[in-house]
């Protein structure tokens, strides 16, 4: 049987490309043919079933073309083990035009990559629908409902209780046995009590291990139905065989373990919801309404109805609805729960605000900049949610042994039935060793061990201001070996300022005329430096420059008050034929410092040139830079600094802060090569992640094994957001440590998580096999695993970072 695909193509321009295109698709494995129409750009594939889209997109990709997508995401229903996870990748990666599907447990959510146009929502549903499962489209703004399975409502509740009820009086003599007393029910009274358990309380397992077995897989919900129903079924036999008398039957323990794994699932659901903590607090942090100035008037709109410009009005103590700027009022901010800044911070007229954040003490008026789905909030909670979709490494691993998990477990327990019934001829008490085989196994805590781990990690370093946009990221980023820093604007301020303007002339007034001057040169430049020099000479007059010119990779020049001034580096001192002069040792001392220096450079007008002065720029070291590196030092973790700044600059400010490995004059471009450089020193299984500010640092953060990007204050947000692993949401150096330092605490929990999973099942199941458990004992042990799992992962939560 063959399919037909349509694939997508950009970047195609003439028929050459297409006939390139055809080739690269012909040579994948099971295509018939291909056929490329340059004018749709579009690409018709004939294949063999089970030919996967994503190597037809690695052949367009690899011929130098590309195949656009899109993801979707999903909320998928009545999942309750990893292999219900397989069954529901398997159905989404079965529609036509789907090349990826990622199913997370702990979530209950499904993230689909499709090819663009192809695989439309209704289609993923009825897939989805058809493997046996509920779904619907989830939201896409950020304000996604708690998955229902983490949800647990009053139905749940009230049936687990129906059910103890029930099998209480079955418990009863059990209980009596231990004082002596016989207790012991009626045949008829048994089963009246049973029934409605096994068939009232517990149709959801039957209908879950239907939809299983059709799908050719199996699930716990099979298991826990093949267990009890043998349980329930061999006490009708033993009934039917002694109708008037008092046998010994199991009704018992067929409703004992649904009560128990319906308990044990409620509690599980109770437990997931709070891992989603981070997110409902996040999510929670957007106003329903918004005070928009209207017609000279102020009216309350729900949020939706806000539009980009609109005037919001935001009175103390509320929280500001949307993205913005500030154009009235002075105020502090609070923007903890964002950026993890534990201080508020001032705001003014000019500056940014973010949706979300609470106003301190001042009234302001904020201009929107963005609205719903685009605002950063809504894009923070999107990466989290992207976060905990995606799945770390080691769970690849789990998803293969839950895969072959159920059909080893129903062999195992069929090798127990006859193993006993054989050798003891006690085939009543083969069966019951073979349903606590079958009950006590459990893929739950399999399928939970990973997700619920990543989902509180993430959620733990959202509000510590850290962004994980790539889980593999966060699970790698425990074995770094090296960082490697950008100084401008990460390991510095990135916020030049003049720490000398020293003047020729010896005068009275030569400072203050050689600001001015320098400050009209530079009156319209939006350059760091001139920026500083504007500062600097902010309480001056002004002067007005005219022609001025800007010379590449030289400086500036032009006309202040009929003199001809050029401001500019050393090199352009140098071909203008000048030295230093009188100021020969304070240039040479402050470039020893790492000061970057600017000539100021006077011509008159029969054309004689003279050194005006000197300017001499500092971008002075974060506050706590210092600590920060001697803190990763201290992890282990070995530090290097990358410069495109000159040798003197970079080693100087390395100096301050403990670094003792220095790339300077390092151009943008080149900053990946000086990456991989750094990797190839390293031994297998070490790490390098870099640190940049997510915009000139993209090339060297994407070479790197981990990037992390810095949203620093006033710009490089949206691009970090964008680019990096992982997105420190404020410019605290110290974040770096604590995402070393969560990312090795998160693993460990990771690692106890699968250790109890596995060697819960690997003792479990031989003990059940040798009948040394009841089922009831098992049904309990089982319902109890999954709960441990998760609530491992929640004394996560009370991780801090060492001080």
């Amino acid at each position: 049987m063959t399919t037909e695909l349509t694939l997508p193509i950009e970047g195609m321009t003439c028929a050459s490309c297409s006939a390139r295109v055809e080739r690269a698709l012909a040579k994948v494995p099971g295509v018939v043919s291909a056929s490329v129409n340059l004018a749709t750009e579009r690409a018709s594939v004939q294949a063999d079933d089970g030919t996967p889209p994503a190597a037809l997109t690695a052949a367009v990709v690899q011929a130098g073309y590309s195949v656009p997508t899109e993801t979707a995401d999903l909320q998928v229903d009545d999942m309750t083990c990893a292999t219900c996870v397989g069954r529901v990748e398997r159905a989404l990666l079965s529609v036509p035009g789907v090349t990826e599907a990622s199913v997370n447990l702990a979530t209950s959510r499904a993230r689909v990559t499709r090819l663009a146009g192809d695989a439309g929502d209704a289609a993923l549903l009825d897939a989805v629908r058809k493997a046996g499962y509920g779904a619907h489209v989830a939201p896409i703004d950020g304000d996604a409902p708690a998955p229902a399975s983490a949800n647990p409502g009053l139905g749940d509740g009230w049936q687990v209780a129906v059910a103890a009820l029930l099998s209480a009086p079955l418990v009863l003599p059990m209980v009596g046995d231990v004082f002596g007393r016989h207790w012991m029910l009626a045949p008829w009274l048994q089963w009246l009590l049973a029934t409605p358990v096994q068939f009232w309380i517990g149709a959801r397992f039957y209908r879950a291990g239907w939809h299983a077995l059709r799908a050719g897989s199996g699930n716990m919900d099979l298991l826990v139905a093949m267990g009890t129903s043998a349980a329930y079924g061999l006490s009708l036999v033993m009934w039917a065989g002694d109708p008037g008398g008092m046998p010994h039957l199991y009704f018992e323990s067929a409703a004992v373990v649904i009560t128990l794994v319906r308990l044990g699932k409620w509690l599980e659901s109770r437990a997931k919801r709070q891992t989603l903590a981070a997110l409902d607090a996040l999510r929670a942090l957007r106003p329903d309404t918004a005070r928009v100035r209207r017609d000279g008037g102020e009216v309350t709109l729900p949020l939706a109805e806000v539009r980009v410009g609109d005037e919001v009005v935001v009175r103390p103590g509320e929280r500001l609805p949307t993205d913005g700027t500030v154009i009235e009022g002075r105020s502090h901010v609070d923007e903890s729960l964002l950026t993890g800044e534990s201080l508020p911070v001032p705001r003014e007229p000019g500056e940014r605000v973010t949706g979300g954040a609470i106003n301190g003490e001042g009234l302001l008026v904020v201009r929107t900049g963005a609205v719903g789905a685009e605002t950063q909030l809504a894009r923070i909670v999107r990466l989290v949610e992207s976060a905990q979709a995606k799945k770390a490494p080691i769970q690849q691993t789990v998803d293969r042994v839950s895969a072959v998990f159920v059909p080893v477990v129903v062999g195992v327990a069929f090798v127990t039935l006859l193993a006993w019934g054989l050798t003891q001829g006690d085939w009543a008490a083969a069966t019951i060793h073979a349903v606590s085989v079958l009950v006590i196994a459990c893929p739950c805590a399999l399928g939970l061990a990973t997700p619920a781990t990543l989902m509180v990690g993430t959620g733990m370093a959202a509000r510590r201001g850290i962004l994980v946009r790539d889980a593999q990221a966060l699970e790698t980023l425990r074995a770094v070996k090296v960082v490697a820093f950008d100084k401008t604007g990460t390991l510095t301020e990135g916020r030049p300022r003049v720490v000398a303007a020293l003047p020729a002339d010896s005068d009275a007034g030569a400072t203050d005329r050689l600001l001015q001057y320098a400050a009209a040169l530079q009156a319209g430049s939006e350059h760091p430096l001139a920026n500083a020099v504007l500062d600097a000479a902010s309480a001056l007059p002004k002067s007005a420059a005219t022609e001025l010119r800007a010379v590449p990779g030289r400086g500036i020049e032009g006309l202040v008050d009929g003199r001809m001034l050029r401001l500019g580096s050393t090199r352009w001192l140098t071909e203008l034929g000048l030295e230093p002069g009188v100021l020969s040792a304070q240039a040479d001392g402050l470039a020893a410092e790492g000061r970057s220096l600017s000539w100021l450079v006077d011509e008159s007008a029969d054309g004689a040139r003279r050194v005006a002065g000197l300017f001499a720029f500092g971008d002075e070291p974060k506050a706590n830079a210092a600590a920060s590196v001697a803190r990763l030092q201290a992890l282990g973790v070995t530090t290097v600094m990358v410069s495109g700044d000159h040798a003197g600059a970079a080693r100087a400010v390395a100096h301050q802060l403990g670094i003792f490995e220095v790339r300077a004059e390092v151009l943008p471009a080149d900053k990946a090569a000086v990456v991989a450089e750094l990797k190839a020193g390293l031994a297998p299984g070490e790490r390098v992640a870099m640190v940049g500010d997510g915009v000139n640092d993209a090339p060297a953060l994407a070479a790197a094994d981990i990037g992390l990007a810095m949203a620093n204050e006033g710009g490089g947000t949206d691009v970090a957001l964008e680019t990096a692993g992982l997105t420190l949401m404020r410019g605290d150096l110290a974040l770096v440590a604590e995402a070393v330092e969560l990312s090795r605490a998160i693993t460990r929990k990771l690692h106890q998580n699968l250790f109890w999973a596995f060697v819960y099942n690997a003792v479990g199941i031989p003990l059940a096999a040798f009948g040394l458990l009841s089922p009831v004992l098992a049904g309990g042990a089982m319902a109890l695993s999954s709960v441990s799992v998760i609530s491992n992962a929640l004394l996560l939560r009370r991780w801090k970072p060492a001080r």
